[in-house]
Parts: structure tokens; sequence; C-alpha cells
């Protein structure tokens, strides 16, 4: 018997949401997995994953790599390397619990971890371009191992299944951070696999994305001449390469950003005022490479901060939300209930505005 029309629900695919309380406090990661629950038919069980900050108050000032690795030669060739380029604080296995639907998961480890000073020296490069580059080289270089966060005092759980199984799997109710944000996968035109499940991260940065890039093609070979390596068999993670080159290496504001990757049409900025006019302009000028089309809704995990962005035609459904110091962000405004039934204020970010909650104190626009 076939589905008819109304039959069926069609969430669009894929399903994001955050939290961040913008006092500092820490909130346990099961909020995450309350949240990503919810929406459940947004995801097949092909990618699950999330991104806490604050969690290692103990580590705070090292590199904390989280890798996949394929087989024991590839610990070992990736354990070389990173002892001949950094100085290692701490390394264990990530702790995990056995989940029944969770199979097939590769071998999972952490390192902290400081740039070798001699190293660091002889490399004329500032810290983070260093860390940045070592963990291209990794994923591009040494087969079968990924590192898939690398960020300080932040961490990136992620694997194939489920979103609130691939929580549970990771423990992350024993985990506590200022900022969380989840993703669940709905793959359509990439496999579903360890690597491929969001977020994806560099450095601090960690992106979650529902939607598909048309433009990604386009985008690829343009940063890839900037020293970063699309090797990771998805769309998404260009857009967290494109965020780390504009921020880190152009000196960009997030509001600046947003008008390069979803960037206003041509006849919507010519109806801007004088000075957003010329800005958005240039920037489109400067970056027409950049410009993310298709339909997308993303958020941006970063130090100090969430942002949550949508394509310029508002394709991909967005809802933000406020109770007293904590913000939040999610595809449905029912994930945000369910962990916060009483809210201040509920709205939908208009296409390619973003909205950007950060820590009290902190200058807005990283």
């Amino acid at each position: 018997m076939s589905m008819r029309e109304g039959q069926f629900r069609n969430p669009s695919g894929c399903a994001v949401t955050g939290v961040i309380d913008r006092s500092g406090r820490s909130m346990s990661g099961q909020c995450m997995i309350d949240a990503i629950t919810v929406m459940h038919d947004r995801s097949n069980g092909l990618g699950g994953g999330f991104a806490g900050y604050g969690i290692y108050p103990h580590y705070k000032d090292h590199y904390a790599f989280h890798l996949f690795y394929d087989s024991k030669e590839a610990q070992a060739d990736t354990e070389k390397f990173i002892g001949r380029h950094f100085e290692v604080v701490y390394s264990s296995e990530i702790p995990t619990s056995k989940i029944p639907s969770v199979t097939g998961e590769p071998i999972i480890f952490r390192y902290f971890l400081a740039p070798m000073p001699i190293r660091l020296s002889h490399s004329h490069l500032d810290e983070r371009e260093y860390v940045a580059r070592c963990v291209n080289r990794i994923n591009a270089e040494i087969a079968g191992a990924y590192v898939f966060s690398s960020g300080k005092n932040m961490g990136i759980f992620k694997g194939v299944g489920f979103p609130e199984d691939i929580g549970r799997f990771y423990r992350l109710d024993e985990y506590e951070g200022y900022a969380w944000t989840c993703h669940g996968r709905y793959p359509t035109n990439t496999p579903g696999w360890w690597g491929g499940a969001h977020p994806f991260g560099l450095l601090d940065y960690s992106v979650v994305h529902n939607g598909e890039i048309s433009s990604y093609d386009a985008n690829r070979r343009w940063i890839e001449m900037f020293g970063y390596k699309c090797t990771l068999q998805t769309d998404t993670e260009v857009i967290t390469y494109i965020i780390d080159y504009l921020v880190r290496k152009r000196g960009l504001t997030l509001a600046e950003v947003a008008h390069v990757i979803a960037a206003s049409f041509w006849s919507t900025i010519a109806d801007k005022d004088e000075e957003a006019r010329e800005q958005q302009t240039l920037l489109r000028r400067m970056f027409p490479s950049l410009l993310v089309t298709g339909p997308f809704s993303i958020i941006l995990g970063y130090e100090g901060g969430l942002m949550a962005l949508g394509d310029r035609l508002k394709l991909r459904s967005m809802v933000c939300a406020e109770k007293g110091d904590k913000a939040y962000i999610s595809s449905e405004e029912s994930a945000i209930r369910r962990i916060e039934p009483e809210l201040d204020r509920v709205w939908s970010p208009a296409g390619g505005e973003p909205a950007v909650f950060e820590l009290y104190g902190r200058g807005s626009g990283k």
C-alpha cells in the first residue's frame, strides 16, 4: 500500500539544535539529548553528533584532539606525528557505553596537547595556524586517521546512529559545558559514516547544518587554494573551513561572514542605506566564490558563543528563543520547549540574518 500525502511526515531532513548559558554556568549534555529526541523523525540513523564548550576545564589551556582510527597502524602513525609536533599532556580512549543500535565504531581516542615550542618557533606560524595545519596534514596524509575535534576546552562527539543514541554512547550526561550544539543527520547525497556525521570542527569552530549546498564544488575549489583539504565526503565540511578562513585569517566579524556566505541578492543590497550597501557590495565582490547557495540552516559554535544562520531565501526552518540567561536555537520550537517549557521570547530570524549569542562581557562578533 503506497503512502499518500498527509499520511507521512516530511520534515525537510536533518535536525539542529543548540543552547548557551550566557552567564557561563555549566549544563549537562543530557539537555541536548533530551532536545534532539523530540526531532527523532528528522534523522534516519545514519549520523548524530554533539559539540560541547567548557567541558574540559582541567585542560582548558591545551588543544583537545579527538580522533577516529580505522586500525592500530593508523593510530601508531598518528601518534608518531603528534609526538613530533606536540607535547602530550594526557591521552586516553574516549569513554563510551555499549549501545545496541550503535555498531561498527572505530577506535576513538583523545589527546590534550601543546605545540612543541621548538617546532612552533621554526614554523614561523602563529599557534592556531600551526595547529590547524597539523590537523589538515593528519586528515589528508595518514590513511585511516581523522581528527574530528581540535579546539581548547571543547569537544565534538559524533558517529553513525540516531543522535540520542550517540549521546548515550558517549555518556554525555557526564559532561558539563556552558554551550552545546547537536545534529541529527538525514544524508541524501553522501554516505553515512563516522567521519561524515556532524558537527564538523576545526580549532574551536564547529558547524551543524541542515540542508544541501549546491555551490559546494565552487566553494571547495576556492577554499582549497588556502591550504584546506575537503576529505570527508560531505558538503558541510566546507562551511567550517570558510568560516575559519574568513574569521581567523581575514579578520571578519560574524555579521560580515553572514553577508559573505548568505549574501543578499543584488537587488536587495541596492535598497539598503548607503553604509550597508557599500559594505555588502564590497564583501560580495571580495569573496564571490564563498557565497553558499542552496537551502541551509546552520549553527556555528565557537569559544564563547553560538551563531544561527539560514539561507537568504529561508528554505530551512530555524527558531531562536531566550529564557533568562539562556539562549536556544533549533529546527523546531518543540525541541526547545522540551528542555525549557516557559520561554521569555521566541522568534525566527530572517533569511540571511545571523542571530549571535555570546557570553556576557564578550564583544559581539568574534
